[in-house]
């Protein structure tokens, strides 16, 4: 991750609660929406981590999101 924050040209270490918490996201976003979910929910996870919100924050709201769309499916 070190290097390809580098790559990015991005000045940030994420710890380890931070990387697990994406991860569940990703997961709880494949599993409960739709597994093309997972990349696309992280991604705008990461602008709002990018617009001022925490890693916790947006995770937690994202995660919160994606498991009720779990529990109620959209059939459209």
């Amino acid at each position: 991750m070190a290097e390809l924050s580098d790559t990015l040209g991005l000045d940030m270490d994420l710890d380890e609660d931070s990387v697990h918490a994406v991860l569940d996201l990703a997961r709880d976003a494949a599993h409960h929406v739709t597994r093309p979910a997972a990349p696309l929910t992280t991604f705008l996870a990461g602008v709002a981590v990018g617009r001022g919100a925490s890693i916790g924050s947006a995770t937690a709201s994202a995660t919160q999101l994606a498991l009720t769309k779990g529990e109620h499916p959209s059939t459209s």
